[in-house]
């Protein structure tokens, strides 16, 4: 264990439960259905989690990787198609549209929001471009404005990579409002979780049913004969994970109003360490729920970086080394991949080169905690970062 200033409190848990998931649980399990034909969990979870939204549908799917391929899939993606994706994300973005055939095309982001760069994206679309995916990194949602033009402009549809921004506003518009299809994920570090989960949000009733005919195996709700419609796959919720998620749901906007709170504070206190640089905000998202606490220390070395992380999980702090560009993994290249080399589109990624080796991220409960733990939390990170 290493020496020196360490928290003096323990951060909030996660995930956070109480009786209310105990609850639904039950009601799950007592209601004698347990997978979605048949319960009524996962269809009240969806009613309510498109109402939060303002989105007006909302399909429960298996995970978060899940909810982007189907949403892909619903518009049409699929071989001899591209889609436009940031380089700086986690690989579920763009194994999303691999999966189904598509070529992912990493594009370069920017080096204060880490969201994904317009006028790089504008420069990407082709002739085969089917779809545009922005990642609503950390909570901080992208350009909502500049990209809804360009999809106007080009006819090439987003797809929101929301996973990280359950709650989040763009100049007052929630995500579901935006008028594009949205993913989300409910895996078990997510701002809500039932281990596993994931949602599609549709703006329209077509594409819904088309999603709810895809994610169960290309079967109509009603059917009793097996006349399966279209190819699919079996990316149903069960009832139990939708009872746990309506609880989470119901708790989302106070917890993201204390990391509202929070977060200023200690980006304040990260700013004034020398070397440090945290997540820069776009004022137009006005509502942020914070999924990670994120900043750059610009210079450090990869090594360097991943001794600090190990260090600050010694300290007491949930600490993380930043994504790899997705171009950096070998999982990109297995399937569908751009006819670039890595080099090639390091060079037209330069921000996405940069943090992936400089940036690093804290977990959200990390801004359940008081306004003193941050202050708490920044010398824990002054300090390793001075000693290391």
């Amino acid at each position: 264990m290493s020496k020196g200033v360490r928290l003096e409190s323990e951060l909030p848990g996660w995930p956070q439960y109480d009786d209310a998931e105990r609850e639904g649980l039950i009601r799950a399990l007592e209601q004698g259905q347990w997978w979605r034909i048949g319960g009524g969990e996962v269809d009240a979870f969806e009613a309510e989690f498109a109402a939060a939204h303002g989105s007006p549908h909302a399909l429960a799917v298996t995970n978060g990787t899940h909810a982007l391929e189907l949403a892909l899939e619903v518009l049409g993606v699929g071989a001899g198609s591209e889609v436009i994706v940031p380089a700086f994300t986690f690989i579920s973005s763009s194994q999303a549209a691999q999966r189904l055939g598509a070529v992912a095309v990493p594009v370069d982001v920017d080096p204060g929001t880490y969201c994904v760069d317009p006028a790089a994206v504008e420069a990407a679309i082709g002739p085969r471009t089917a779809a545009i995916m922005p990642v609503h990194m950390a909570g901080q949602m992208c350009d909502m404005d500049a990209l809804g033009k360009l999809s106007a402009d080009s006819g090439v549809p987003l797809v929101q990579d929301a996973a990280h921004a359950q709650g989040a506003r763009w100049r007052g518009q929630r995500v579901g409002e935006l008028g594009s299809v949205a993913a989300f994920s409910f895996q078990n570090g997510k701002l809500m979780t039932a281990g596993e989960g994931g949602a599609v949000l549709f703006p329209d009733a077509e594409g819904y049913e088309k999603g709810f005919v895809r994610h169960s195996c290309g079967r109509p709700r009603t059917d009793r004969g097996y006349f399966h419609r279209t190819s699919g796959s079996n990316f149903r919720l069960n009832e139990f994970s939708a009872s746990v998620l309506r609880a989470q749901l119901a708790r989302l906007d106070a917890q993201i109003d204390t990391r509202e709170a929070r977060w200023p504070v200690l980006s304040r206190l990260l700013a004034e360490i020398p070397g440090v640089v945290p997540q820069a905000l776009d004022e137009r998202g006005d509502r942020n729920p914070h999924y990670m606490a994120m900043f750059r220390v610009p210079g450090i070395t990869e090594e360097r970086r991943a001794r600090v992380v190990d260090t600050l999980i010694e300290r007491g702090l949930p600490a993380f080394v930043g994504f790899r560009a997705v171009y950096r993994t070998d999982a990109f290249w297995e399937v569908a991949a751009p006819e670039l080399t890595v080099e090639e589109l390091a060079r037209r990624c330069p921000h996405s080169e940069a943090l992936t080796r400089d940036s690093v991220w804290l977990h959200h409960r990390t801004l359940l905690g008081s306004e003193e733990q941050m202050h708490e939390v920044a010398a824990v990170i002054a300090d390793v970062l001075a000693s290391a």
